[in-house]
Parts: structure tokens; sequence; C-alpha cells
């Protein structure tokens, strides 16, 4: 599959493109009693609309984005992907009596409109906040939980998390990516009995996503010296495009870890000699067009990725619905989106979301859903996803993603592919 980007956007977007990871995290049935995947209707909308019963409550979503701001581009198919399933379910009467709506405050990439956009989201009639900037759950933690309101966060910081309050992360969390990424390694790809603990390391541009991974990926070397001999975490400025002190500094590693926009240092790193295995997460997916346009399939070759979601040439119930929903709403730009990477796939993210509504409905009644159901049915909330629990919230976790697929880039076909059908745990302690 190609992948398609502009790279004119790539530095002005980076502030964001954990936005992107969102992307990781998707769900199915489930074996208890929530109103998960496997009882949703039919992928096939009905040939006649659903009939909408006379007494529908409005349940309003509403969601800090960036529209006109520097990551306008990254965040359009997140908006896209929220307002598409809250269409299909308005549309499949998948929550009865409760029609599901969808309001944006452009928040401009510009985390001092953070509290304005929440206010005004409020005043709004916002039951609910969607957080799809990495600013937003950080900025907003203590309030809303003065308000009462919950801030359901696309992928953000463990201090967002921490202590447990009324932000719930359905997405990737930096520090548990590094975590699980470093033990698949050493348990999966690296035989440290034979070769001696795997040298790794990486670096990146001071984003707010690598520098918390680097730092986890040190915390988990030096907790496991047997496996890992850390080598270095190294940060540039926002904009860096020449990596050579960085290179040479990294020259020796067996795994490196490139950073999200991870073209330029890799073309660096294999134009100097170097061997090191790329490592990453579906921050680097977000920007396979880059390696398209700079045609660097060949130095990626055999990348490991560790990802929350179905990738686009897989089966299943949310890679499925997507693709669906991108050819019904989206027939022109369907292939665009699926190949610009994993942006779209913020679905699985609002999927869990809406769900978790679906459950407070229930729970309450329609008319009866407010804030604290929310907040009850969020905290006991757990979705299996083909076969497989993938997501769960607890009076005390507050992070939903519960295992990762890995997958490896190939440059014969120009694409990732899942290595195994297995599933693994979140390692959320170094």
């Amino acid at each position: 599959m190609k992948k398609v980007a502009r790279y004119s956007f790539v530095c002005v977007m980076v502030p964001l493109v954990i936005s992107l990871f969102l992307l990781v995290a998707c769900g199915e049935d489930d074996d208890n009693d929530v109103p998960t995947g496997t009882t949703m209707p039919t992928v096939t909308p009905p040939d006649i609309a659903t009939p909408e019963p006379a007494n529908d409550v409005t349940f309003t979503i509403g969601h800090i984005t960036d529209i006109t701001g520097p990551g306008a581009s990254a965040h359009e198919y997140i908006r896209l992907a929220l307002e598409d399933l809250a269409g299909y379910f308005n549309e499949q009467n998948v929550i009865p009596d409760v029609k599901l709506k969808v309001i944006e405050y452009d928040q401009q990439n510009d985390p001092s409109k953070d509290i304005p956009g929440y206010e005004w989201l409020k005043e709004a009639g916002a039951d609910v906040i969607f957080g799809a900037t990495q600013s937003a759950p950080l900025t907003l933690k203590n309030r809303i939980v003065d308000d009462g309101v919950l801030l359901f966060a696309a992928a953000t910081d463990l201090n967002a998390i921490s202590p447990p309050g009324h932000v719930f992360c359905l997405g990737t969390i930096p520090q548990f990516d590094a975590y699980t990424l470093l033990k698949w390694i050493a348990e999966n790809d690296w035989d440290s009995e034979i070769s001696g603990p795997a040298k790794i390391g990486g670096a990146g541009w001071d984003d707010s996503h690598t520098g918390p991974v680097l730092d986890a990926m040190q915390e988990y070397a030096e907790a496991h010296p047997d496996q890992f001999e850390w080598v270095g975490g190294h940060l540039a400025p926002l904009g860096t495009f020449t990596w050579g002190p960085e290179v040479d500094a990294l020259k020796d590693c067996d795994y490196v870890y490139p950073g999200i926009v991870m073209a330029n240092f890799v073309r660096d790193y294999r134009i100097a000699g170097h061997t090191g295995k790329i490592i990453g997460t579906d921050a680097q997916a977000a920007f396979f067009g880059l390696i398209d346009d700079t045609r660097l399939w060949d130095e990626i070759d055999g990348m490991l990725f560790l990802r929350s979601t179905r990738w686009w040439n897989e089966e299943g119930l949310i890679v499925n619905l997507a693709k669906q929903l991108l050819h019904e709403n989206h027939e022109t730009q369907a292939q665009e989106i699926m190949s610009s990477g994993v942006g779209y796939m913020a679905l699985s993210q609002v999927y869990q979301m809406f769900y978790i509504i679906a459950d407070a409905a229930e729970a309450v009644g329609p008319q009866n859903l407010d804030s604290q159901a929310l907040y009850e049915a969020a905290t006991f909330f757990t979705l299996t996803i083909d076969g497989i629990p993938r997501h769960s919230f607890n009076e005390t976790k507050r992070d939903s993603i519960d295992v990762y697929g890995m997958y490896e880039a190939r440059a014969d076909s120009e694409d990732i592919f899942r290595l195994s059908e297995e599933w693994y745990p979140t390692i959320r302690e170094p």
C-alpha cells in the first residue's frame, strides 16, 4: 500500500503528532454485560433509515481540536472519524433513545486556548469533552474534576491520568509504549544469553512524545541490565533535519528509536553505514508518507512497530468499520486517508467513548444520562475485540489499552505487516 503525505507541513504538525496515535486503540465483542462490538448492528446500514423515537435525548460531545492551526491537516481525519461514527450510531440507533451530537472548538494548537475552549464548549451544551489535542488533558485535568465533567483523551502523557481523576485516556501512553516495546524485543527479537545485552538508544525532536519515550526506555534498560545497555537519548530542537552528532553517538546500537518524524534521521543513519534495527510505534506510523516521498523503504526494512490497532491490510470489526465509513462518506478521499497512516483510526478511541455513553444510558435510562452516570460507566468499562479483551478502565486505571500487536516494515511491499496474531499485554512499570 502506498502512503501519501505532504512533506512541507511536517514541522508545523509535530506538536500534534501524539493525537495521531490515537491511533492507536480498537474494540469488539465482550463477555461482560456491556453493549460491546459483537452486539452492534450489522456493519451494513439498512435500506430504510431507523425511525427516530419521539423522546430522543441529545447527548453532546464537545471536541477540542485544531481546525485552522498548524495541525489542522492532521486533525482533519480525527474530526472525520468522530463525525462519521456519531452519524453511524445515530442511523443505526445503537444507543436507543439517544442521539449523539458533535460540537467543535478550534484550539489552533495553542495550549492557552484549552481553558477558553473548554468553557465555550460547556456553555454550548457539551455533556462530555473529547480532547484530541495533546495539551488539553493536562491543562484541564484539575478544572474538570471541580466541574464534575469527563474528558476522554485520544492519547496523552502519563501525568494527565496520575493520580486517577476525570481524564480517561482512550489511546496510548508514551511511557507504556516504551516499556512494552522493550519487553517484546527482549523476549522475541534479541537473545541476550547468546549475544549479551542489546545496545539501545534514540534521537528525535524535543516534542511532547519523544522525550517521555526515551526516558522510559532508559528506565527499562537500567532496570534490566542483563537485557539492555542504554547508549543514550538525544533530543534536538523542533525542525532539526541534520543528525550527524546523534547518528555518530548511536552508531554501535543494536536498536535505535528515531523520534516521530524519522525520515531524515533514518536517511543519515543508513548513509553513515550503521545497521541498528529501527524501532517505533504508532507515532512513526503516522508519517509513512514521508518514507514514500524520500524513498526510504529500504532503509527501514525490518523496522519494528508496536501498535494498538489493526492495520489497514487486516480484517477486524474496527478496521472493517473504518473502511466502510470511509467509502460511504469519503469515497474520493478514502485511499488517501488510509495511505496517510493512523489518523482516521481515531475511530477506535471514539468507538470506546460511544459505548461508554451507551453503558451509562442503559444503566440509568436516557433521560437520566449525566456526568455522574458517565463517570460510573467509564470506571467499570471493559471491551473485548475479535475475541480478545482489549480495553478497560477501573477505579484506579485511566488508560484503556491492555494489549498491543507487533508489526514489521517490508520494503518489497512498501507496507507494514503483523508478525503474529498474538496480542501482548501492556507493560506499565519498567
